[in-house]
């Protein structure tokens, strides 16, 4: 493929940035978002204002290269409305089309990723992971009228995710405008979607017999932890020790939930671990509908990666502005969390290009860290994107998408691993300090003095 001179210059010396414009534009097409608008929108319609353009200023935010969306909105020289208009159409985003954007975008990346992704092994050979999990938004600041007078916090509200660690990506989200409505009520809606080959990983608060008895008439499997309470399955066997995992001990037995024609006969794997967990927990208890074939000490390890969608929650806390304190409104806090998640997707498919190509373990020690893949894309982005002139990008999105990942393999070639991957700590050591009397706690010390009257080796 022929380059423009000043794009194949930036593809030398920013791949990671190039790769990014490229996922954007793959994902986030305008025409495929505006047509989006109107096959989902509910009460909103299209005046001067392009739902594509309130997406795009939106991502400008979650990736970090404005800080706001009044930023974003001063800085770009095309906006066809004013800045009341454009918050009032934010404000009014129906959670529908938050929730359609990120299952679109997620389909129209996915092609592309099973292209790049044929030499990654995958967790649970056979099946599709699909980890599930609630994430709040942090209350906003009171900017509202009505919330002036109330002391307490208001949290514009939560969403259930769904995860895919192979893929590294977001595949689907429900938003739910009432912050303290239950996670478990929004599960109906996941359900409904669950297919046969897939593989749904849930925490507790998923353990009911509701829940766990639509997913295995849709045919998917599933890997729930236990709660004390629910779904209190009838116990079939005796519990019997089958192996020892890296947390402790592994037993297994034959539970039933339901009764009558809708019983269900289900594995309980329980660990008993060597250590308590943080919250006091000695034996975990683990249900599922997944054969034989997988053994209680699979099932146990595999368990414990459902907490990588943690991690991806932590990474778009800190990475990505997903979290943009100044919108009240549940619906425009929706919004925004479900755009940072088209940005994160963007670098997932961008950080297994890049694995991919190198020859790292996507799911081993040697993950790129998304902190620095977006720290590249910040400092380079917007030089670029003066610089490369629009006809430079047309190439790459009239090609299929197998031409695509190819391509994006090639570019992935030129990037540095090693400035790219993680730098985990250590563990702390925990250090008791004792008793101190109040005086001396509070009392106040200079560094410089310290240091200078230390006894240092002369340079």
């Amino acid at each position: 493929m022929v380059l423009d001179a000043v794009l194949a210059r930036f593809v030398e010396q920013s791949p990671i940035t190039v790769m990014a414009q490229l996922a954007l534009d793959r994902s986030l097409e305008p025409g495929w978002i505006d047509r989006l608008f109107e096959e989902h929108r509910q009460r909103q319609y299209t005046r001067d204002l392009l739902f594509s353009t309130t997406v795009d200023l939106m991502a400008v935010v979650a990736v970090g290269l404005q800080p706001s969306v009044h930023a974003a909105a001063q800085a770009r020289k095309d906006l066809p409305v004013s800045l009341a208009a454009l918050y009032d159409k934010i404000n009014k985003t129906e959670p529908s089309l938050s929730r359609a954007l990120v299952v679109g975008s997620a389909q129209r990346l996915e092609p592309v990723l099973r292209g790049m992704g044929e030499t990654q092994a995958s967790l649970c050979p056979g099946y599709r992971i699909r980890v599930v999990d609630g994430n709040h938004l942090p209350a906003s600041e009171k900017r509202l009228a009505p919330l002036r007078s109330f002391r307490g916090a208001a949290p514009p509200g939560h969403s259930l995710v769904v995860y895919d660690p192979d893929a590294g990506i977001v595949i689907d989200l429900v938003p739910c405008e009432d912050a303290y409505a239950q996670e478990r009520t929004l599960m109906p809606t996941l359900v409904a979607t669950a297919q046969p080959g897939e593989l749904w990983m849930a925490d507790r608060n998923f353990s009911t017999t509701g829940i766990l008895s639509g997913l295995h008439e849709r045919g998917a499997a599933f890997i729930v932890r236990e709660h004390g309470k629910s779904p209190n399955p009838t116990v079939l066997g005796k519990s019997r020790k089958v192996g020892h995992v890296e947390t402790g001990t592994v037993y297994e037995q034959m539970v039933q939930i339901g009764a009558g024609e809708g019983a269900i006969t289900l594995r309980r794997i329980e660990v008993h671990l060597d250590q308590p967990s943080e919250t006091g927990d000695t034996v975990v208890r683990i249900l599922t509908n997944l054969p034989e074939t997988k053994s209680a000490e699979e099932i146990a390890m595999l368990y414990r990666r459902r907490w990588t969608i943690e991690s991806m929650f932590q990474w778009l806390e800190s990475v990505l502005h997903s979290e943009v304190r100044t919108l009240g409104y549940p619906r425009a806090a929706l919004f925004a969390f479900s755009v940072a998640i088209l940005a994160f997707n963007v670098l997932g498919a961008v950080r297994m290009a890049v694995e991919c190509q190198h020859g790292l373990d996507h799911h081993g020690t040697e993950e790129l860290s998304l902190y620095y893949l977006a720290n590249e894309i910040k400092t380079t982005y917007r030089g670029m994107m003066i610089a490369v002139p629009s006809m430079a990008w047309q190439p790459y999105q009239d090609i299929s998408s197998k031409a695509f990942s190819r391509a994006f393999l090639e570019i992935a070639a030129l990037a540095d691993p090693r400035k790219l991957r993680k730098h985990p700590r250590g563990p702390k050591k925990t250090v008791k300090k004792g008793y101190a009397p109040g005086k001396v706690a509070r009392s106040h010390i200079s560094t410089a003095r310290i240091l200078n009257s230390a006894k240092w080796p002369s340079r």
